[in-house]
């Protein structure tokens, strides 16, 4: 907390026709006015392009690094204390860390009666006007600006045309390969997507008899193309809500650019390593990696981390899944920095709506960089979000935050038309927060969670844990002029660890000929019950479209995850084992070449050639609950609850059609001897190693991982690409050349 007198004389200069912006430490305080050019969403600068407007543009260079990991600013806010050391060290021989501590500062804190809840407007401004330019608040990235352009609803071009969902005959007829999982060894069909904007598209039709397919689980289809994206990650500071700080871009932007490709089209990821003294690794999240689980992003596991200053590796897999879903860094957690960015696979569409607004990445946020918050993970002081943002955009009561703040940086910003049906793709994106979405006043139906179309169902607010996403259709029901409130709000009591001066979201939805610096003034239904409820939507209500009945399974593993003591620290405990990976020793690696000599703490479960496997997973920790992510697979979840798990007293759902997933909520367990359950399933139908972890943070940074072994036989029989190996014999160099490794945590 700073003195409040330096703010007060600032606010007095504030007026809607000149707008100035100040840094506020506790002796400084300096003035400066900034303009920028809006731009094409998602690009450094305008491009013009054939395909896509989502095309990265020109990055800077990555910034000269001598000091801390995140970036070159001098971040003061990594040392200031916390209000409370959470978990804490154990002492007194104590085992099991304590619950979750309450949010020590109140909503605004100390400077709350001089803004404007909920968007922190300063007192007497009444405009959405922003004071920091875009450059400096996101980098390059154009998210949340009100001119961001809107997605196909067609798909991009070179795809299949898919018929109206009010159709109800079977899909027109694919290629009879689009099962097909042969790996493409040229790339005559490209789409190039380059870091300098240019757009080249040439395209194959599809060749082969077909077949017609079901209307609700339809094939994928062989399209012939490939799209190429080149991504930077890099060293960056960045204001994302007004608050300069060390952070991770990708090609300069944050969030970073759109992956986007046709169902049935492969990817061609090109990523590099800008970074200067730290590995990374980028995983294309929910995709199924079928034939090429090497290149599934995850080091210790898939690969070896790209070496700092240029190292490079080019990730070649299929659009295998079709939906919105988000690309991020799986080394340590950078992610939690800003290297990470929406991803849309177009397909079929299963309802009908008039407008695809886009992804919208939904995140908590932190001031201090990510090496710090790990280091504070790893030394018992979970840390507390400061803010919550919507497509890397909103706004902070500066007078919290020793480091430079403008206020008024300005909130992401939508355009509704009356009458038309908006298709949202909502993503969770952040560290460790449970979010709660809504706009007020609309219905939110929603039509996929993750990759998986449901029936649809409406509701006044959706729950995301962290990496899910839902495809929500909302009717625009306002008229011309009108302005609502989109929010997401952090779940509350144990659901979220935040810090309480901002933990809701805002961002304004416009209709036509509204004033689009206006602030609304509507109000939520959001309800305090329906905030606390720290889990997803029940299983009876999220039902598949694409109907799979649950058989009976091949094999069964209970999994016990704990938070206790071991000796020096509370840790996550995987059947008695904190995971931590070895960079040098990647475990698919050591399966192709047939080694199965696993260390402990690499939390390897080897299913064999099992048809399928079901796993219990049994919570006792109270530090909150897990968003479960399995690589690899869609899962069914089967049934979920607290105390002992048996058939009889929580027997399966729907056992006709489950509910099915790539991330769903394990819940907190109630107390120390009332453990929570979830059971999923899932058929081992691809040869590999596929990562189950829980997607918080600091819970995989404090080792909540597994690696599931699926068929390794097939494994070793799979052409590995030899550019997996090459990459492991640089960070081998690298690390052999007396480079220091600063792995505190897990690594993952």
């Amino acid at each position: 907390m700073v003195a409040l007198a330096l703010y007060y004389a600032a606010v007095a200069s504030f007026s809607a026709s000149s707008y100035t912006t100040f840094h506020l430490n506790a002796t400084v305080l300096t003035f400066s006015v900034t303009t920028e050019t809006v731009s094409a969403c998602g690009a450094g600068k305008t491009v013009t392009v054939t395909e896509s407007l989502y095309a990265s543009s020109t990055f800077p260079t990555a910034q000269t690094h001598t000091a801390k990991e995140g970036g070159p600013y001098d971040n003061p806010y990594n040392s200031v204390p916390l209000p409370y050391h959470w978990p804490g060290k154990p002492s007194n021989g104590e085992k099991y860390a304590p619950p979750k501590p309450t949010p020590p500062y109140p909503y605004g804190g100390s400077a709350v009666e001089y803004y404007d809840a909920p968007a922190w407007i300063p007192k007497g401004f009444h405009k959405l006007i922003s004071s920091v330019p875009t450059w400096k608040q996101n980098g390059g990235s154009k998210w949340g600006e009100i001119d961001c352009p809107h997605l196909p609803i067609t798909g991009l071009p070179g795809g299949p045309i898919y018929p109206s969902p009010t159709v109800k005959p079977h899909y027109p007829t694919y290629s009879a390969n689009s099962t097909s999982s042969v790996y493409p060894t040229e790339h005559r069909n490209s789409t190039v997507i380059s870091p300098t904007g240019t757009v080249s598209l040439t395209i194959e039709s599809p060749t082969g008899t077909s077949t017609p397919v079901d209307k609700d689980c339809p094939a994928m289809p062989d399209t012939g193309i490939t799209r190429t994206y080149e991504f930077h990650v890099a060293y960056q500071t960045i204001a994302p809500d007004g608050v300069t700080r060390n952070g991770l871009t990708v090609n300069g932007q944050f969030p970073g650019p759109l992956v986007e490709a046709n169902w049935g089209d492969w990817i061609l990821l090109k990523v590099r390593n800008d970074l200067t003294n730290e590995g990374t690794a980028l995983h294309a999240h929910g995709l199924f990696q079928q034939a090429t689980p090497w290149y599934d992003g995850v080091p210790a596991v898939a690969q070896c981390p790209l070496v700092p200053n240029n190292g490079s590796l080019d990730m070649l897999f299929r659009a295998d899944r079709y939906g919105t879903s988000w690309w991020h860094s799986h080394y340590s957690a950078q992610y939690s920095g800003g290297a990470h960015g929406p991803m849309v696979i177009y397909g079929p569409r299963h309802q009908e709506y008039d407008i695809d607004i886009g992804p919208i990445l939904l995140e908590d946020w932190f001031h201090k960089d990510y090496f710090s918050l790990v280091n504070d993970t790893m030394n018992g002081n979970f840390p507390p979000s400061n803010n919550n943002l919507i497509n890397g955009k909103m706004q902070y009561p500066c007078p919290n935050t020793t480091l430079p703040c403008s206020p008024n940086a300005g909130i992401s910003k939508f355009k509704f038309k009356s009458g038309k049906k908006h298709l949202l793709r909502l993503i969770n994106s952040g560290a460790e927060a449970t979010q709660k979405f809504s706009i007020d006043g609309h219905k939110l139906t929603v039509i996929a969670q993750d990759f998986v179309p449901i029936e649809p169902y409406t509701t006044n607010v959706v729950t995301l844990g962290i990496a899910q996403r839902s495809d929500v259709i909302v009717e625009a029901i306002g008229k011309s002029g009108d302005a609502y409130w989109m929010r997401s709000q952090l779940g509350t009591q144990r659901c979220t660890l935040n810090d309480g001066i901002s933990p809701n979201a805002m961002a304004a939805v416009y209709y036509e000929d509204a004033d689009t610096n206006s602030v609304p003034n509507t109000t939520s239904d959001v309800t305090a019950a329906q905030l606390a409820i720290c889990k997803n939507d029940p299983l009876e209500q999220t039902i598949p479209l694409c109907k799979i009945p649950v058989e009976t399974p091949a094999t069964i593993q209970q999994i016990d995850l704990t938070f206790e003591s071991n000796g020096t620290n509370f840790l996550w405990f995987v059947n008695g084992n904190s995971f931590r990976g070895d960079y040098n020793s990647p475990v698919l690696l050591k399966v192709k070449d047939n080694d199965f000599d696993f260390k402990p703490n690499w939390n390897v479960f080897n299913f064999g050639t099992n048809s399928s496997v079901r796993i219990h997973l049994i919570n006792h920790g109270l530090a909150g609950g897990h968003p479960m992510h399995l690589h690899g697979h869609d899962f069914s979840i089967l049934a979920e609850g607290f105390g002992p798990y048996n058939s009889t007293n929580s027997p399966i759902t729907r056992p006709s059609n489950p509910s099915r997933r790539d991330v769903h909520i394990l819940q907190n367990a109630l107390d120390a001897n009332t453990p929570s359950y979830m059971i999923l399933q899932y058929n081992q139908d691809n040869p590999g190693v596929w990562p189950l972890h829980c997607h918080l943070a600091w819970h995989v940074s404090g080792g909540l991982f597994l690696n599931a072994l699926e068929r390794p036989g097939e494994v070793g029989a799979m052409d590995f690409d030899r550019d997996v190996a090459e990459g492991c014999g640089e960070w081998g160099k690298w690390t052999a050349a007396g480079n220091t490794l600063n792995q505190i945590d897990s690594g993952l």
